[in-house]
């Protein structure tokens, strides 16, 4: 007969009402100092509390009640942009990011709203109402299209009109890439192009798909490339990672049980399914972490089994193995780590592997790669200091390669490196983006 497990006397009862942690996952860190190097925000800085095993020092004094959760502690905390550069550096595996997540969760709980404190009304409710929703999305940005498209944008610029508006609508403006044409709508199925080698449900995303539709465009064709039976379900919804990043939990899990609903999770089909893509590594990563999430609550079965399927993009290609292509891209190109798709995937050299399979890519080295642009969701919002600090320190970095082409799989990336980069002469795009134009031949306008 097997002995009862001894009690843990040795581990604090944590106060009701306090964060929801996992007491163990803190000792986890023996403050060895590693993690420190990745921190982008340590880095900068130099202050220990402004690295992981500082902040987790920091969480631990809280909950013990040997230190006071008052504005310092809780600015030194808001500073960390949940990288997870942390998490691949430790030798001891620590779980940075099952610790700040709750942990900031409680502070919003504490203080209702303090996340979005700093911003206006009108971004507020832009996050909340509208970035959640693909169409939504896509007709907030009509009028932002209409006006690059007929040179109103850059009227305004010149003219000066620009700087007449509030500062909360300049910073917005000018994070906004070249908007390209929608590809409008895609059917329910698209069909394996040759012999079917696997049957994939795609995640379309809502922000990576107003801002750069054509990625999500060459997504299904590639994969449609590759005898992949695209299957993309109407009624998808947000990932919740602008909601759970910002300790709306409930609406989060609303939004996981939906698109485990339309996915089909451990429904009749769900065997059928060999993975659920998706090309953005901040869904990405939000999608695999629907069990975590979902921990104690309803739906818990059907969000584990919805995990396990995601896969991102590059991800499946190599598993599959992919079919290699044929039209040359003569670019020199350098690849920058996503943070979600590095660090919370450990997807690091699939995207590689898939951009050197293309003819006539020369791809080099970026150094500084594994550190954060600074986009991290809406962190460029509410902490722009640090975010421009690190966007500044990545296009340094991307121009010292002499490269032409910049790739990451990433849609807050992407909008960071763009807008870091100014008026440099360099394509800036995903992985899938070059993957597509070598099968098909259609090279973008940067690149004619």
């Amino acid at each position: 007969m097997t002995s009862p497990a001894p009690a843990r006397t040795s581990l604090p009862v944590l106060p009701s009402g306090g964060p929801n942690i996992d007491y163990e996952l803190i000792l986890d860190c023996v403050h060895c100092g590693l993690c420190t190097a990745a921190c982008p925000t340590y880095v900068e800085t130099g202050n220990e509390a402004d690295s992981p095993r500082g902040r987790i020092y920091l969480m631990r004094q809280v909950i013990d009640g040997k230190l006071d959760l008052d504005d310092t502690v809780k600015g030194h905390l808001d500073l960390c942009l949940n990288c997870r550069a942390c998490e691949t550096a430790c030798p001891s595996g620590v779980q940075y990011g099952k610790l700040i997540e709750p942990f900031r969760e409680h502070m919003e709980h504490a203080d209702p709203g303090r996340s979005m404190a700093m911003l206006a009304g009108w971004q507020r409710w832009m996050l909340n109402r509208i970035f959640p929703s693909r169409l939504r999305t896509r007709l907030a940005l009509a009028p932002a299209r209409l006006a690059q498209w007929t040179g109103l944008d850059w009227l305004a610029r010149k003219s000066g009109l620009m700087g007449l508006m509030p500062k909360s609508l300049r910073t917005m403006h000018g994070m906004l890439p070249r908007l390209k044409r929608h590809y409008g709508s895609l059917p329910e199925v698209l069909p394996a192009v040759g012999p079917k080698r696997a049957r994939v449900g795609l995640f379309l995303g809502c922000v990576a798909d107003g801002l750069f539709p054509q990625t999500n465009y060459a997504t299904a064709k590639v994969l449609q490339a590759n005898g992949c039976e695209v299957w993309i379900p109407k009624a998808q919804q947000c990932c919740g990672a602008l909601h759970y990043h910002t300790a709306q939990d409930a609406e989060a899990r609303r939004l996981v049980a939906a698109n485990c609903e339309a996915f089909g999770a451990n429904g009749p089909q769900w065997d059928d399914l060999d993975a659920i893509v998706t090309n953005a590594a901040g869904c990405g990563a939000m999608l695999k972490d629907y069990a975590h999430m979902t921990h104690g609550h309803d739906g818990h079965e059907a969000a584990a089994a919805f995990n396990r399927k995601v896969k991102d993009v590059s991800e499946f290609l190599y598993e599959l193995g992919p079919v290699k292509p044929t039209h040359p891209l003569r670019v020199k190109a350098t690849y920058h780590d996503a943070c979600h798709l590095r660090h919370a995937q450990q997807v690091q050299k699939q995207p590689r592997a898939l951009l050197e399979m293309i003819p006539g890519l020369e791809l080099v080295p970026l150094n500084e790669t594994e550190l954060c642009c600074g986009a991290a969701g809406s962190y460029n919002l509410t902490q722009p200091d640090m975010a421009e600090k690190l966007g500044e320190r990545k296009a340094a970095n991307i121009r010292a390669t002499g490269a032409k082409a910049l790739f990451t799989g990433n849609v807050g990336c992407l909008m960071q490196i763009v807008r870091h980069l100014r008026a440099a002469d360099v394509w800036c795009a995903h992985p899938i983006d070059a993957l597509w134009a070598s099968y098909s031949g259609e090279l973008p306008r940067e690149l004619q």
